[in-house]
């Protein structure tokens, strides 16, 4: 039997498949982890989901891992070398905003004692579950999207508006919209 998916999930890519089942709306803890979202949310803005999915692990390697301090001391040099590169998406100021975006990143866990707290915040502690019958009613913002949102644009953030806001906390798992249909909101309607 073949399991039903949201219906964004390529089911032609065992990539998208794997992100889709076990990190899409799965609460993150891990530090490193809600930065490499952050930053690849970010590169994302005006492309498609696979294509930064196709190109993640060169992210990886070219954003060290992304721990946010290795990120936040890279060179002006080390920037410009990966618009030089073909193995993610070549934007300046997407590439040089994932510099600025950790050093606030690090004064946030500094504030707050992680980002984790600083970014559960916004959701009041506990996971927003929407009901989504159909693709369609998933909404692209919110009102947590957007205070989120402003609140890192304030703090001197950048490539994290109310839409990108919205699909970091889904991809974090600070919201969970899985359509009624896919198997991965059945096994929360189990339980």
């Amino acid at each position: 039997m073949t399991l039903r998916r949201c219906s964004w999930v390529n089911v032609n890519s065992p990539i998208s498949i794997s992100y889709h089942d076990n990190e899409w709306g799965i609460p993150v803890m891990d530090e490193n982890k809600l930065f490499e979202m952050l930053i690849l949310e970010g590169a994302q803005a005006g492309l498609s989901w696979q294509t930064i999915l196709n190109r993640r692990g060169e992210y990886r390697k070219l954003f060290k891992q992304f721990v946010p301090v290795d990120v936040a001391n890279m060179s002006d040099e080390e920037l410009e070398e990966l618009l030089c590169t073909g193995r993610i998406i070549r934007n300046r100021r997407k590439i040089f905003s994932a510099r600025k975006n950790a050093k606030i990143f690090l004064e946030i866990q500094k504030e707050f004692g992680s980002f984790y707290s600083y970014v559960w915040n916004f959701v009041k502690g506990k996971q927003i579950v929407r009901r989504n019958a159909c693709a369609a009613d998933v909404p692209t913002n919110s009102r947590e999207s957007h205070s989120l949102s402003k609140d890192l644009i304030k703090r001197g953030m950048s490539f994290i508006g109310p839409t990108i806001a919205y699909s970091y906390m889904q991809s974090i798992g600070l919201i969970d919209d899985h359509v009624d249909y896919c198997f991965k909101r059945a096994s929360k309607m189990e339980q």
